[in-house]
């Protein structure tokens, strides 16, 4: 693993970590062919990738499934961090036909991102889904089903780590490398993906993006009768190391005990729509109250609407996209390097989770761009 960092490997490992370093570095890897199967076992395979193909319709049905599951099964964390995070990328989708990038984006480029972001979306679920229907048969059933994983193809790493959990039930070690797994599986299927990154990444609007601080992660709270934000910024998105570190920083800011609680609540009391109304009303609003066509006159100022201005428009998802029908997933196992095992050390998140004000400038930076932007287009025109 390439982006491993130096400073991760040099510590050493705990014995905890020595025994899943055993596993990952045996040399016979566990097959499984569907001749072998019984029919029990025909049947619980069908009926996972029928669940799975059911919920992973767009960004709305996944998020759902995903706190479903955690209400199902509280122990496995990284399905509340999931659907937290899942909201984020519907927001993301959404933004693009709100008010602010869908001045700054033509129809096109709108388009590039959110098939990236469906991608991206779609991927991760068709990777975890089956894993944590898996867990949830094994736990009906009270036998370890885990080694049905490779006829999902699940990568073999996630294989030791499940066979691992079921017996010792670590809830950090589990989450921490489903994050390590979702991430490098995304790595070369959609990251280095060479359509991506000419469409996407490699970008001025992208790059764009990461000036404004577009890659903001918000997780709502409630906090007495005000919902509250807190959250993460990451700057290079394009970075497997950073996008683990971040999944393990939210992780820890989601379920610090001084959060937990107020997120939770939040989430079961605020079904996922796409649209930023969900959690701010007073700013964002899923109908557009403004002029069609008009300029762009400034609306916000410390994340509040000035006086006698429209809202933002934020669409909930259904309006804004169709479902997308998505090829199949590109086959392959990411995990080459047992050293991977080094973002599983348990480590201490730095940071409060402040992000109000960081999250309110960059809207009015946006603001910014777009009537920098509408007061260039004129002057092109006229040339």
């Amino acid at each position: 693993m390439q982006c491993l960092k130096k400073k991760l490997t040099s510590q050493k490992i705990t014995p905890e970590l020595t025994a899943i370093k055993k596993e990952l570095t045996k040399k016979s890897r566990p097959t499984i062919h569907e001749n072998q199967l019984s029919d029990v076992e025909l049947d619980l395979i069908e009926y996972i990738n029928r669940e799975t193909e059911n919920r992973n319709l767009n960004n709305v049905t996944r998020t759902n499934a995903y706190l479903d599951f955690y209400n199902r099964f509280p122990e496995i964390h990284w399905a509340f961090l999931g659907h937290m995070v899942s909201r984020n990328g519907g927001w993301n989708m959404t933004d693009l036909k709100g008010s602010l990038l869908s001045r700054l984006l033509s129809t096109e480029e709108q388009k590039e991102f959110f098939t990236f972001l469906e991608r991206g979306n779609w991927l991760i679920f068709q990777d975890i889904y089956p894993q944590l229907l898996l867990y949830e048969e094994s736990v009906k059933r009270n036998t370890n089903l885990f080694y049905l994983l490779p006829l999902f193809h699940v990568s073999f790493f996630m294989i030791v780590i499940w066979n691992y959990f079921y017996r010792v039930k670590d809830r950090y070690l589990l989450t921490v490398a489903l994050i390590v797994n979702e991430q490098s599986y995304l790595e070369q299927r959609v990251i280095q993906n060479h359509y991506y990154q000419s469409t996407v990444l490699e970008t001025l609007e992208f790059k764009l993006q990461e000036l404004l601080g577009l890659n903001q992660i918000i997780f709502p709270l409630f906090d007495g009768k005000m919902t509250k934000i807190i959250g993460q910024t990451i700057h290079q998105f394009s970075s497997l190391h950073d996008r683990i570190l971040l999944g393990k920083g939210l992780y820890q800011l989601l379920f610090d005990k001084e959060n937990y609680l107020s997120l939770y609540k939040w989430a079961i009391h605020h079904p996922h729509t796409g649209s930023r109304k969900d959690f701010w009303s007073h700013l964002f609003n899923d109908v557009d109250e403004s002029v069609p066509w008009g300029s762009y006159q400034r609306r916000i100022k410390d994340c509040r609407i000035k006086q006698n201005a429209p809202k933002l428009y934020s669409p909930i998802l259904k309006f804004a996209w169709n479902n997308m029908e998505q090829k199949e997933a590109e086959k392959g196992d990411w995990y080459s390097d047992w050293k991977v095992i080094h973002y599983l050390k348990k480590d201490m998140f730095k940071g409060n989770g402040a992000i109000y004000h960081e999250y309110c400038k960059t809207l009015e930076r946006i603001e910014l761009s777009i009537l920098a932007k509408e007061a260039i287009l004129p002057k092109k025109s006229k040339n």
